[in-house]
């Protein structure tokens, strides 16, 4: 038996990357799957672009996936975020088409961010009679098997909340993340442009990297959805703490492969950013430790200092971006959400167990 898995792809003035993404999903073994493509209120003409796409007149360009005939055209099934709080149940016609010729286009009023783009998507597909959600880059470009590979996985392991593919960047050398790894001052991902060796064995990562994981539907009705006071960076760490603070675990599934160009969200990264993108890092990683990390380390003397280094430039940002007031109602929540985990019985053993001195 094959579960229904709900693809999630969000799209945002990168048509040209979401087509080659597109054209290798369909091209995948996995029988059983909804292809559910978000656009976040694109300015580049995305959605026509990708509608060309899916009629056969436009062809993808790419080194790495072959352009096929077969599963074109492709059937689509178009919504507003207006129509989707009217949509009770999709057609007859949807179900009668197979997984690799259809896909459903949601159109965003406005850009939401990676969290709340995203979201939109899943509150789709939560509602739908997938098993799993899996969350996909837009820059992704996946092997055939990597999705049967991913739900070998689910269904192998116990008590999971997420299941990563192990991303390689384009040419395969180079690993792109082996799983989050949860460092005292930030969260980044594990192995990033270390040379790959093939690894033999699945293991437990802390989290899954959201540029390719997938979640049990039932998993993110217990744990929610990503925070969209977000906006973008560290979303998929601030989930993953939360489905660890449930009881889940997570696995990085090293025979389901994926690569991953990691074109913006690397510039977020390496810190060359707009005023805008140093808010939301400064912001989300402070609040993020805020939230989850031992007090002791955030105001305790040896930190203290470094503690109000971050506080200040988070502060310097959202005046710059004018979005300080913003910024006191998201410290404020997060605030009573810790205060609220103060006898959680997991967070000192997860603190303990995964944080990296």
């Amino acid at each position: 038996m094959n579960p229904k898995v709900s693809i999630i792809i969000l799209n945002w003035n990168r048509w040209k990357d979401t087509i080659e993404c597109l054209e290798s999903i369909y091209q995948i073994n996995y029988p059983n799957y909804d292809v559910i493509l978000v656009d976040n209120s694109s300015t580049d003409n995305s959605i026509e672009k990708i509608k060309e796409y899916c009629k056969c007149k436009i062809k993808v360009q790419s080194k790495h996936v072959k352009y096929s005939y077969l599963n074109k055209p492709i059937k689509i099934f178009e919504y507003t975020e207006k129509e989707l709080k009217t949509l009770k149940n999709r057609s007859d016609e949807y179900y009668k088409i197979p997984s690799s010729k259809k896909i459903t286009i949601i159109k965003n009023k406005q850009n939401y961010g990676f969290a709340g783009g995203n979201n939109v998507g899943i509150r789709f597909a939560l509602n739908t009679d997938s098993t799993y959600i899996l969350l996909l880059n837009n820059d992704t470009i996946v092997e055939p098997d990597f999705l049967t590979e991913l739900i070998k996985a689910a269904k192998k392991y116990r008590n999971i909340g997420s299941i990563q593919s192990l991303l390689l960047k384009p040419d395969g050398k180079f690993i792109d993340s082996l799983g989050q790894e949860i460092h005292i001052w930030s969260a980044m991902d594990k192995g990033i442009n270390s040379a790959y060796n093939p690894i033999i064995k699945d293991r437990e990562i802390f989290g899954a990297c959201a540029a390719a994981a997938v979640y049990p539907k039932e998993v993110l009705k217990n744990s929610g959805l990503f925070d969209e006071n977000f906006f973008v960076i560290f979303e998929d760490v601030d989930l993953s703490w939360r489905i660890r603070l449930k009881g889940f675990k997570s696995v990085l599934a090293v025979n389901s492969v994926v690569y991953h160009k990691r074109g913006i969200s690397e510039s977020i990264n390496q810190h060359k950013t707009s005023d805008l993108m140093e808010y939301h890092y400064n912001k989300n990683l402070l609040i993020t430790m805020l939230k989850y990390y031992p007090l002791s380390h955030l105001f305790g003397s040896k930190n203290l200092n470094k503690t109000i280094f971050y506080l200040k430039k988070t502060i310097l940002y959202s005046l710059k971006v004018k979005k300080t007031l913003e910024l006191n109602r998201i410290i404020l929540s997060n605030i009573w959400i810790r205060i609220s985990m103060f006898n959680h019985p997991l967070l000192y053993e997860i603190q303990k167990e995964w944080i990296i001195q």
